[in-house]
């Protein structure tokens, strides 16, 4: 550990003028007297670490010293391409990783853009979580994404309803939708590719032996291709809908986006007073009464007829609370 404690303080001041004792105990989660040893140790060691005195001073690296140690290893690396999605980062465990290759970058770089890191930070943020959801990190999140950066097959055992099942897998990659962790994975020894909910797993342990990646599997587009395919499955109805200008400008944000492109792709022309009339895909009459209920008066249910005498009835009981 405290080897690995020098290097980041000898990188940390090869990236900056110079540094603080109280800067240095920050960054490095020690105690100002721990930098004092440290930087002793430097000292010894032949690395030229200077200290300057008094209220203004701090540490510094003299004589255009540049260490070697800015090699990054293939963990820090990859991690470093993640560095935009701080939170992901923590749950998977690779924070460090990723501190310690941009601060290995930040090193290598010329003094005028070894605040690029900062800068971009202040300007670009990825917040991935959904709103009004507390996100928890599954527990089993690291264990998983240890396999998946080592092509380790693991045996997993899951929930599936009231059930435990347990698989033996190939661990292709993760996905975060939502502030929700997926696994997309291959059941050893069989060809389709499947989708697991992190949270659902209840035990995972890797194996010692390593699976190889098919080499045409393409991450981004097998989740896209999933994605759209669930949101399919579930949209097992169909209701059709009178919409004003108004409901159509807001169906895309109270109902299935996809739901809402392809009812619009395929609407007629509009009436006299800019009302068109849709077919909607949509879950259950249930929910489409919820999603519905959003646009007030800029949509009118003309089938089914039960969820129409529903949104009658609903209307009248809105006229008399509010005649009162």
């Amino acid at each position: 550990m405290r080897a690995a404690r020098l290097i980041k303080m000898v990188l940390l001041l090869q990236s900056r003028p110079s540094m603080t004792a109280a800067e240095l105990a920050r960054e490095l989660e020690v105690s100002e007297r721990t930098v004092t040893r440290d930087a002793q140790a430097l000292s010894e060691a032949g690395v030229p670490v200077y200290a300057d005195r008094g209220r203004a001073g701090g540490y510094r690296l003299i004589g255009g010293y540049r260490t070697r140690l800015t090699g990054l290893a293939r963990g820090e690396a990859e991690a470093l391409f993640l560095s935009g999605v701080p939170g992901a980062l923590r749950e998977m465990g690779l924070e460090d990783a990723a501190s310690a290759a941009r601060l290995k970058v930040s090193a290598a770089l010329l003094p005028s853009l070894r605040d690029a890191s900062r800068t971009a930070a202040q300007r670009f943020h990825l917040d991935a979580p959904n709103w009004f959801r507390e996100p928890r990190t599954p527990e089993l999140l690291p264990a998983v994404a240890d396999a998946v950066w080592d092509d380790r097959l693991i045996t997993a055992r899951y929930r599936r309803g009231e059930d435990q099942v347990e698989r033996r897998l190939e661990p292709y990659g993760l996905v975060l939708k939502a502030g929700v962790w997926y696994l997309c994975a291959r059941v050893a020894g069989q060809g389709s590719f499947r989708v697991y909910r992190i949270d659902r797993f209840t035990a995972v342990q890797a194996a010692g032996e390593r699976f190889e990646r098919a080499a045409d599997f393409d991450l981004p587009a097998f989740w896209d291709e999933r994605a759209e395919q669930f949101a399919r499955s579930i949209l097992r109805a169909r209701v059709v809908v009178r919409l004003s200008p108004e409901g159509v400008r807001r169906l895309p944000h109270a109902v299935d986006p996809l739901s809402a492109r392809e009812a619009l792709a395929e609407a007629g022309a509009p009436d006299a007073a800019g009302w068109v009339r849709v077919t909607l895909p949509v879950e259950s009459e249930e929910v489409a009464h919820t999603q519905l209920t959003a646009l007030g008066a800029g949509a009118e249910v003309l089938e089914p007829s039960t969820l129409r005498e529903r949104f009658a009835e609903e209307a009248a009981r809105l006229a008399e609370l509010y005649r009162r």
